[in-house]
């Protein structure tokens, strides 16, 4: 089998050492943990935190069930994203240029790019909503934020900055309690819970949003290259596999368990008095929840925990567009390599976030801005998730491809996922026309 390891630590072979495996498991374990829920703390990014809140505000609890049944679906597309990038110690884009040529890496690249701009554009206007319910001019929040990401960033060191984005990134969990304050009603959820569907054009496009924004582009690209990234000194590939893998579950669940917390919250207040209610912005949701939570609740819990979503997933997008192209164009792109050793790499983030900052800073409407990215993103999902499934077939050996039931529960994950996604950009699209 593969060893996975450092070029200076010898990993510990399979077939001996068992009393000092056994010994070391639960540390061994917890080597690989932080990629994953990274870059699940960045799916649930502004974007969704307000899809989830018109979901419960128009739909009261009835798209809980299908936040839920979304883990497994994240779950098995992001686990093979980093089983490759585990297993072949390549990025997305190198092992596409690798397996499929040049021209196709740039076609993935090019994809990369445009989805990594939009997204900065999702979370920056996120950034920016939060600043005007306190009354910080747009320009000095979103630069604020764009200076923080540049310089941490350019410090370098992938350990400091999956600690300081996961850290960030918790502040998503403020949602919970906001559910909690929020009062929800037991038996008004259980019956939401079963009976989940409701017959109308606006249930199936909510439902459509939040399916097919489940996997994001970048997290593809992300997720491979900081699984490479990561310290995996005295694990050898099966113990890195396990690992990642709990991983990725635990971010699974808590990404989605961070959206139904929104549903519940807007659900059980606005959900139940204000059904209908648009729910466009951060300003909107945040004044909506005033009257139920209080003033300082609904600014505190709301608005932290969205600049919690939208940074960690700034940081995470700039990072998975500066990996994905710096590795399609053959440059050096580790976040151990000072700005001068990888120069190229860190210009790439760089214009990223300034590029992010200065479209939010001259389009006036943000909620018009945000609903196009949305739609780009779905768009470009077939491309990416397409690339994904071929590779895995391709580009592993046997004995670590999927198998059976689980590759085809994987492509049926990945095929809904697309369905849903592309729905989703047909619909806003005639609604824009």
């Amino acid at each position: 089998m593969a060893v996975v390891g450092s070029a200076d630590a010898a990993p510990i072979p399979l077939s001996t050492a068992s009393t000092r495996k056994r010994s070391f498991a639960g540390a061994a374990l917890l080597v690989m943990l932080g990629p994953g829920v990274m870059v699940m703390l960045a799916d649930t990014d502004a974007g969704s935190v307000i899809t989830a809140a018109q979901s419960g505000a128009r739909f009261r609890y009835a798209l809980i069930l299908p936040q839920l049944l979304l883990i497994p679906a994240l779950y098995l597309v992001q686990e093979m994203t980093a089983r490759l990038g585990l297993v072949t110690g390549e990025g997305h884009g190198a092992l596409i240029r690798r397996t499929f040529g040049s021209r196709w890496a740039l076609l993935s690249a090019g994809t990369l790019f445009v989805a990594c701009v939009g997204a900065l554009v999702t979370e920056f206007a996120g950034v920016a909503g939060v600043g005007s319910l306190v009354g910080i001019p747009r320009l000095v929040s979103t630069g604020a934020a764009a200076a923080a990401l540049i310089a941490l960033v350019l410090l370098g060191r992938y350990r400091r900055v999956e600690h300081i984005g996961i850290a960030v990134g918790a502040l998503e969990l403020l949602f919970l309690p906001a559910a909690l304050f929020a009062h929800p009603h037991l038996g008004a959820i259980l019956h939401d819970l079963g009976n989940p569907v409701h017959a109308t054009s606006g249930f199936a496009t909510l439902l459509a949003a939040n399916v097919g924004a489940v996997i994001m582009p970048w997290m593809v690209f992300y997720q491979q290259e900081a699984v490479i990234a990561k310290d995996r000194r005295g694990l050898d590939l099966r113990a890195a596999l396990r690992s990642s893998r709990l991983d990725t579950a635990a971010g699974s669940v808590i990404t989605q368990l961070v959206m139904v917390a929104v549903v519940v919250a807007t659900g059980a207040t606005l959900g139940v008095t204000h059904r209908g209610i648009a729910l466009d912005s951060v300003g909107a949701i945040a004044s909506a929840l005033t009257p139920f939570l209080g003033h300082d609740k609904a600014i505190v819990l709301f608005g932290l925990g969205m600049v919690g979503a939208a940074v960690v997933a700034a940081l995470v997008v700039t990072l998975a567009g500066a990996w994905g192209i710096s590795e399609v164009l053959g440059w050096r792109h580790s976040l151990n390599d000072s700005p001068a050793r990888a120069a190229g790499f860190y210009s790439l983030a760089v214009v990223g976030i300034v590029a992010g900052v200065v479209l939010v800073a001259v389009v006036p409407n943000l909620v018009n801005l945000t609903i196009h990215v949305e739609v780009l993103n779905a768009c470009l999902l077939p491309v990416i998730l397409g690339f994904l499934v071929v590779l895995e077939r391709r580009a592993l050996p046997p004995g670590l491809r999927m198998r059976g039931a689980r590759r085809i529960a994987t492509y049926a994950c990945v095929a809904v996922v697309v369905a849903f996604g592309v729905v989703t950009a047909a619909v806003v699209l005639f609604r824009l026309a």
